[in-house]
This record gives C-alpha cells, structure tokens and sequence, in this order.
C-alpha cells in the first residue's frame, strides 16, 4: 500500500509540471501571437533595397520617344455640341492622296483587323499593316547562322542546299557562297616518364617535348556546288631525345601549303540547284513587294471612298439645313396665324414636328459629317482635329463611263497583285521539286589535293641560306620555294541513297502536290477575280441608272412641292400634303447625292478589281537609290559579260523565273491575246445640277444620253454629261433666315423665334460659300 501510494504521487506530479509547460506555451502564443519570426543579426544596417517583395510588376518601358505633332496638339474634336472650327480647308483628291503617302510610313487601312474606333484593334490594327520597310525587311532578312567549318582542316563542310521556301532574305541566301577564313594557333608541352629501361638513348625515361601549330585556311563555294579551300599548317618540335642518335637537330619546323578541291558530281552539283535557295529568297521581296503594292492600292481605295463619303455627307447636310430653314418658315407662318386665331393648334403641332424632324436630321448630317471627315484625316496621318474642317473641292463625276469588259477582265488577270503573288508562289513550289528530285540521287563526291611541304631548322630568314634540311640553319620556306618535297591526293566517295528511298520519294511527292494545290488556288482565285471585277463591272451601271432616277425625283419631288405649297396657299390642299412632300422632297435630294457619290466609288472600284487604281490616281512605286559602290560593281559585272562569250552549260544554266519588272505606266497589262489595250479614262469636268430652292418654276431635267465613244485605238473618250438645267431652277438665292417677333405671352409649344439653338447665321451650300463666317456663327448649321 506504501509503494502504490508513492507511485500515484509521482504521476500527480510530472502531470502538473506538464499542464504547467502547456499554459506557460499556450500563454506565450498570446503574448507574441501566431506568426513566424526572422532571426537576428547583429550587422544588420536596415538596407533592404535590393529586396523585391513580388516576382512581377507592371512596369513602364525605359524608352525615349518623341511624339508626333499631330498627337500633342491634337485640339478637342468637333461635335454637335460645339460644333465651332477657325476655318475650312478645301482640298482635292489629288491633294489628299498626296498627303497621306507623305504621311503613311505605316499604310493605313480601315477594313483592318477590327473596325475602326473599337480599343482591342489598336494593336492589331497597327501591328498587321504594311509598311514601307516591309520589302526592305523582307531583303534582308536572316535565319541561318554562320556555316560549321571543320576544325582539324579549317574548310566548310561540303553541305547540299536546303531548298525550301522560308522568309530568308537575298543576301542571307547568298552569304551561302562568302569566302570563309578560318585560323588556329596551339602550343602544347609534354613532360611525363615512359615505360623504358634507364640509358635507353633513343627513348629516354623521362619524356619532354613542345609543339606548336598554326592552322590557316580560306574556303569558297562556287556557284556549282564545289568547294575549294587554301590552307597553310605550319608545326614547330622540340623534344629531349639526344642529337645524333634518335634527333639530328633539337627542333625543326615543318611548313605545308594545300589546296583542296571538293566537287560533287552528282547530288548536289551543277548551279540550277545550287541557285535555289537565292531565287527563293528573292521571289520572297516579290512577293513582299506585291504586298506593299496592295498596302497602298488598299490605302487610295480608302482614301477615295472615304473623300466622296464626305462630298455626299456635306451634301446630306446641306439637304438638312434646306429642310430645316424651310420648315422653319412653315412653322413660323403657322405660329403667326395661330397666335392671330386665324390656324389650329393641330397644324401647328404639325408644322413644329416638322422642324424638329428637320433639325434632328441635320444633327445627324453634322455628326456623321464630322466622324467622315475624322476617318479620311486618319487616312491622311493628320491630327483628329486642328481647328480646320477639311471639305472636298473636287465635284464628282456625272458622265457615264464604259468599260469594255474583255479588255478590263484581261488586265484584271495580269494586273492584279494578288495573282502575281500566287503566281511567285507556283514559281517557289516548282524551284522546290527540282531541289527535291535532285536528292534522290546518290552523293558521290570527288576530292583533289595538292600539296607543298618545306622542313627546316628555322622557319624563315630574310635572306636564302642555301642550306637544305637537316643541316643546321636551313629554313622550312626555302625548302617549301624550292619545291622539293610535294604529294597529291585523288579520292571519291559515293553513298547511295537509302534502299526504297524512302524520304526523298516522299519529298517529291510533297512537292508535286504542293504545286497541284499551288496551281489549283490560282485558278480559284482567277475566277473569284472574275466574279469581283464582274459585280463592280455590274455596279457601275446600277449606281448611274440609279442616279440619274434619283435625279428625276428629284425634279418630281420639287415640282411637287411647288404645286402643294402654291395649293396649300390658296385653301385648297392639307398642311400635312406640304410638310410630307417637303419630306420627300429633302430625301430625294439626299439619295441622289449619295448615289452620285457610290456611282464614283463603283469607277475607283473597277479600277481596283483590274489593278490600274494607282495609274488611275497618278501614282508609281519606285525604290530609293541604292549606295554607289553598287552602282560601280553592276557597271563592272555589266562590262565583264559584255566582252565574254556565252556557254550554254545544259543543266547547270538556271532557266529564268521572272518575265521582267512590272511597267506602271498607264494603260499596261502585260501583253495580252490580240494586241488588246486597256482603256484610260480622263477625269472629265461635270456641271452639278443643284434643284434646291429654286426661284422659278419646277426643273425639268433631261436624262443624261449616251458621253462615251468608241474610239478607233481601243481608249475610251469620255464626255461631259450635261442634265440641262434650267438657270431659275438651280439654287442661286439663299433660304429666308429672318426671325419672327417674340410673342407677347409665351406658350408651353415653344417659339419659332430662332428655334435653331446654334443659331443659323448662313444658309447655302457649305461646299461653296466663304471659309468662315462673318458673324463668328459655324457655318455647318
């Protein structure tokens, strides 16, 4: 019972002292809390700048770049509510096209990646253009490094061509064929002891020697394939073996002047197939060539789609200020007649619907003209906004043009610059089927060496000794320049393809049908060629009939208005017969004016289809001036095959690629089946028939009549069209802008008085009146 009782008193005790260390711990973790803590040390100074607490940030790029003028002094755009400008700026198309080439270091396109004002397509959009250093790009353009040279002898290897259509560049492709210059300088000493019986005096137990070698060697690569190489190794030795037992002079030095020549025969020979590579790599800057011709083609589509959109949007807003003004004369007369209890409240609701229509109409006419007029000063590269407005001075053509579609269909297949880059492609494929069935032959390679050997107990004195090796003081060049000691090496090696042939059979059948689908997309593409230039062909027709309809309703529209304002008059006629024929009235004048504006985008798009857009805007591609060392040495290889003769080396003459550069002048299409010419259209001087307000009786346009004649050598003569308008119907006053006296007590309707809250201080057509207005008002309302 003793021993028991002193057993639980134990394990009473060692439970207390553990439940004391558990809350002393428990208390701890209170005290300090539950966060891990950094150790101590006694030198630290607080400088923690090296430290970065994250692995990435979002940091700024250390790049100094000036901006543009055009994007710091970028003024506030112009908008319907401040719609107030210093002045306008009249420019032609000519002009404008000027401009934006000028500015078009990046050629601008607005069908590009996205539409136009959308954030996400600021990159792509810039990212994806063309530029004027793309062909330039394109030329020198590098993916291969330098060529393996073969250490132990200094030359390049002899390698076949790799042909195989890649973004390399001319002069990467031709650094294939540079001299390369390889040298090598060793020493190396020997001290270790042999495995020899002691006294051995031609082989000592203990071993010393030095070495040195000099390698130099300068290989080429010929245009057929061979390699030749010129070497020099020249070898010092000195070693401890005992003169005039083992050695007879302590050192020597041994000289050897090689040239090799390595000449494949069959797999990889002759220059047709060693040229691949570098006719690749230059229908590589055609075909970039081609792009930036389309760039640019692209870029005047643009810009003259763009500059008639805002002929028509300044004609759409004067369309708006003529209806506005003019129901705003009806409003006000009926506001008088109102407030002399002579009218209804209805009609004067009406008339005031009328107005606000009217006004909300050229609301929209300005906004859309000041978005157009945005998009053609980004095509242009100019600021969005400077204070100027930039308005259209040349008047659209009125002529109806012809275009012989057997002549316009023959130039679109030559001309057009997607064609020509497929057709570079098909040229790329075939070079690539020679070089694949070059590869099913077997190698077989032939070397020949020569070579001249001097040995000596110096290596070169100033003056001859006439002492030959091994007497002492002989000279390893004297006895190389004396040529007494020379070896010649012949050699072949032959390695046949592997059995079945596997890889180059199928690389042969790549190519054949790589060149079948090559093949195949031109003929999709000349045919979907066809059916473009076929529906521009077919729009120009449809956008001049439909002008010259929307011009006789025009005239209709406005006798009609003439005839129920003069009934309205006389009490025999609604007011909503006037207010809905006005209505039609501006409508018919703003669908003839766009269709005027589509019927000139239909000519500029057949241009485009049959690739004469640049001709027929008056623009060349040319490249800038190359360095004059390049002129001097293509006047030297000019006077050397000048005075040599022509050898035809069969299969070694590489058969052309090229038909020759691409005339711009106008009117070329390469030549064409029976001596067949485009046409050429001259801008012709169009009269604008302007029916708006007219003072006399109602218009009575003619329709237009056939302007084109057939000439006898193949161009087109285009005319005038001329719709006859009579002189009292073209608009030649300026719309009533007086303003009513306010009534006395004002009614909830509103007032007619100046209704126009920017206040119309001109009336008239902004594309001729004076650049600003004498008032300070903007002349866009």
């Amino acid at each position: 019972m003793r021993r028991t009782s002193k057993r639980s008193f134990k394990h009473r005790t060692v439970g207390a002292v553990v439940r004391a260390q558990a809350w002393f711990a428990i208390g701890l973790v209170f005290l300090t809390g539950c966060h891990p803590t950094q150790p101590f040390y006694f030198h630290n100074d607080g400088d923690l700048s090296h430290y970065l607490d994250r692995l990435q940030t979002i940091d700024y790029p250390d790049v100094d770049h000036a901006r543009l003028a055009e994007v710091t002094h970028a003024r506030p755009p112009l908008n319907v509510a401040d719609p107030n400008f210093d002045s306008f700026w009249d420019l032609s198309l000519e002009e404008v096209i000027s401009i934006a080439l000028q500015n078009s270091k990046v050629i601008r396109n607005l069908g590009a990646v996205t539409q136009f004002g959308v954030a996400d397509g600021l990159l792509n959009r810039t990212a994806a253009s063309a530029t004027v250093y793309d062909p330039a790009i394109s030329e020198t353009n590098t993916l291969s490094g330098p060529r393996p040279v073969d250490r132990s002898t200094g030359s390049l290897f002899l390698t076949e061509p790799q042909a195989q259509a890649t973004q390399q560049g001319v002069e990467d492709a031709l650094s294939e064929f540079d001299a390369q210059f390889f040298s090598s300088l060793t020493y190396s000493t020997t001290d270790r002891p042999r495995n020899v019986q002691a006294g051995n005096p031609f082989n000592p137990l203990f071993f010393q020697q030095n070495s040195g070698q000099y390698l130099a060697t300068l290989s080429k690569k010929t245009a057929t394939g061979a390699l030749f190489s010129l070497r020099n190794r020249t070898t010092y030795t000195w070693n401890n073996i005992p003169i005039g037992i083992g050695r007879a002079l302590p050192s020597d030095w041994q000289t050897e002047f090689e040239i090799e020549a390595q000449i494949p025969l069959l797999r990889g020979a002759g220059a047709e197939v060693n040229r691949i590579p570098i006719l690749l790599a230059r229908i590589n800057t055609d075909i970039s060539l081609a792009d930036f011709e389309a760039a640019v083609r692209n870029l005047l589509m643009d810009i003259e789609n763009t500059y008639w959109d805002l002929y028509a949007a300044y004609r759409a807003l004067e369309t708006a200020r003529i209806g506005r003004d003019s129901a705003q004369v009806v409003w006000r007369n009926t506001y008088a007649k109102l407030e002399a209890g002579t009218e209804g409240t209805q009609r004067e609701a009406q008339t005031r619907e009328q107005y606000f229509f009217f006004r909300a109409q050229l609301e929209t006419a300005q906004h859309e003209l000041f978005e157009t007029e945005a998009r053609l000063r980004w095509l242009m590269g100019l600021s969005s906004s400077d204070g100027r407005v930039i308005r259209p001075k040349d008047e659209p053509t009125l002529a109806e043009v012809h275009f012989d579609w057997q002549e316009i269909l023959t130039e679109a297949l030559i001309r057009s610059p997607e064609l020509r880059q497929q057709k570079w492609r098909i040229k790329q494929r075939e070079l690539e089927l020679v070089a694949a069935k070059n590869q099913l032959l077997p190698r077989l390679n032939g070397t020949l060496l020569y070579r001249w050997v001097g040995v000596g107990d110096e290596l070169i004195n100033a003056d001859r000794n006439g002492l030959n090796f091994p007497s002492p003081g002989s000279t390893a060049f004297d006895e190389l320049t004396e040529g007494n000691f020379q070896e010649a090496l012949m050699g072949l090696e032959f390695t046949p393809p592997q059995f079945g042939a596997r890889r180059p059979l199928a690389a042969i059948r790549n190519a054949q049908l790589q060149l079948a689908r090559a093949k195949a997309q031109l003929e999709e593409m000349e045919l979907q060629q066809t059916h473009l230039l076929s529906s521009a062909w077919r729009n120009v027709k449809f956008r001049y009939a439909l002008a010259v309809s929307h011009f006789d309703r025009w005239a209709a529209s406005q006798a009609d208005v003439e005839s129920a304002t003069a009934l309205f008059e006389r009490g025999k006629e609604n007011l909503d017969i006037v207010l809905d024929a006005q209505r039609r009235r501006a409508q018919s004048q703003i669908d003839f004016y766009r269709a005027l504006a589509e019927y000139n985008k239909a000519i500029a798009e057949v241009h485009f289809r049959k690739g004469s857009l640049l001709e027929y805007n008056g623009i060349q591609l040319a490249e800038g001036p190359w360095p004059q060392k390049a002129y001097w040495d293509a006047l030297e290889k000019a006077r050397q095959r000048d005075s040599s003769y022509y050898l035809r080396w069969g299969t070694t003459q590489p058969a052309p690629i090229s038909r020759g550069p691409v005339d711009e002048e106008p009117g070329y299409a390469e030549p064409m089946p029976e001596e067949v010419a485009p046409e050429t259209i001259p801008a012709p001087e169009p009269h604008r028939p302007t029916p708006a307000e007219p003072s006399g009786p109602a218009p009575t346009p003619a329709r237009p009549g056939p302007v084109t004649q057939r000439s006898t050598n193949g161009t087109m003569a285009v005319q005038t069209a001329s719709y006859q308008v009579p002189a009292s119907s073209r608009r030649s006053q300026q719309p009533e802008n007086s303003t009513p006296v306010r009534p006395s007590q004002p009614t909830h309707r509103g007032s007619p008085e100046s209704p126009d809250p920017g206040g119309s201080s001109y009336s008239g057509d902004p594309l001729q009146r004076p650049a600003t207005s004498a008032s300070g008002g903007n002349p866009l309302r």
